[in-house]
């Protein structure tokens, strides 16, 4: 932490557990997408005195986002997150920063916070674990928050909490998925986040701990079907979303995430999958050569970004284990819909607002914990827990079963 930002710490008047901020810090959100321009909007309205900026390549983009905000402690600052020196001297300007970009950007952004020295929250869906920069950051005297989404994110805290509260945990189960209202053709599914991101969930391996140990399953297997509450018939599959919690829950038996969707999904993207759509090594067109996920990439942003049908947000989390002898299961479940008057969609609510919250908490010293802290490990503080369900809820983001059952 440099001199300017102890500086601006100290202008800090703590009152309890909240703080109230009496000067102007500067906090970055890098990414301008559904996501990123959800975070700057509610750190600009929940934070007045200070001054939000965001940050991407694209000026023009940037600009329109400030614009749509309508508020004046937001702006734009052009900066490339694949430019490591660049990305290094930008951050040195500000407080706390935010990464809401692709994840193939998402460890090189926490690197380049490590070496500025600046607080960092990341809602990247990364492949990298971001554990091992954990030395690096206590070093650097910061905190990161990694992967502070819905799932992964809120879930992780769901389950740091839940096993706060047990002698010994035995399983954890995580369902989640951001769906239409209704199953629209040809998928079942439209697009509310990154379609690279999506991608990566069809693609990329899910993690998992079965019988004590870490293995890996192909991503779209594990294939059950599911009735949700307000929703209906889903089909759920094996994800990569357990994350941290691989690495930060010992002794668990068995420990799964799947993604859901409307019955059918599964089927269809497997036929893709099996054509080679999803595949990254391009192949030749005679005078071109092209990507075919890239071409799916772009397919899918053009006929599957639907904003005007709005979406839902479902996920149910279960932690099972032991308390004084006795088997105890803790059952969680969210049901988010699109804001239609603030015109914010499920997805981006449920994981835009958590980024933010933790944002905030950081700024105001309500996080002191330095290194690579994911969730679960501050869902297991019930000062922090609680501050977080309360600020969900302001939001209306309510989380029901906080009870065991």
């Amino acid at each position: 932490m440099n001199l300017k930002q102890i500086l601006k710490r100290l202008k800090y008047v703590k009152a309890g557990f909240s703080a109230l901020v009496v000067s102007d810090m500067k906090l970055l959100v890098l990414g301008y997408g559904n996501i990123g321009s959800i975070i700057a909007s509610d750190l600009a309205s929940s934070m007045p005195s200070a001054h939000i900026v965001i940050g991407g390549r694209r000026l023009s983009k940037i600009e329109e986002v400030v614009k749509d905000i309508k508020r004046e402690n937001v702006s734009g600052i052009q900066v490339d997150a694949r430019k490591h020196d660049n990305l290094v001297k930008t951050l040195k300007g500000f407080d706390v920063a935010v990464g809401a970009l692709p994840g193939e950007l998402g460890f090189r952004s926490i690197k380049a916070a490590i070496e500025a020295q600046v607080d960092f929250v990341d809602v990247s869906y990364m492949p990298e674990n971001p554990l091992t920069l954990h030395e690096e950051a206590v070093r650097a005297d910061i905190t990161v928050v990694p992967d502070c989404g819905v799932a992964p994110g809120v879930s992780n805290l769901l389950v740091g909490f839940a096993a706060g509260k047990l002698e010994k945990v035995e399983d954890v189960q995580i369902m989640v998925g951001g769906l239409p209202e209704k199953p629209i053709p040809p998928f079942g599914y439209t697009i509310t986040w990154s379609a690279e991101g999506l991608i990566d969930e069809y693609i990329r391996k899910a993690k998992m701990i079965e019988d004590g140990r870490l293995i890996e399953r192909e991503a779209l297997t594990g294939l059950e079907k599911i009735e949700f509450p307000g929703v209906g018939m889903l089909e759920a599959f094996y994800t990569d979303g357990l994350r941290t919690l691989l690495y930060t829950l010992e002794g668990v038996k068995s420990m799964w995430e799947k993604t859901l969707r409307y019955d059918g999904h599964v089927s269809k993207i497997r036929f893709l999958k099996a054509l080679g759509f999803l595949d990254e090594t391009p192949i030749d067109l005679g005078k071109v050569q092209l990507s075919p996920r890239k071409l799916t990439v772009k397919l899918f942003e053009d006929r599957l970004t639907r904003p005007e049908i709005p979406d839902l947000l479902v996920m149910k989390v279960e932690v099972g284990g032991i308390k004084e002898d006795n088997r105890i299961r803790f059952v969680y479940s969210l049901l988010d819909r699109y804001d239609e008057k603030q015109g914010v969609t499920a997805m981006a609510r449920t994981t835009g607002y958590p980024t933010s919250i933790v944002a905030q908490m950081i700024a105001h010293n309500m996080i002191e914990e330095k290194g690579v802290v994911p969730l679960e490990k501050l869902g297991d503080k019930e000062e922090i827990f609680n501050h977080i369900m309360e600020e969900l809820k302001r939001r209306r983001i309510e989380i029901k079963g906080s009870l065991p059952t």
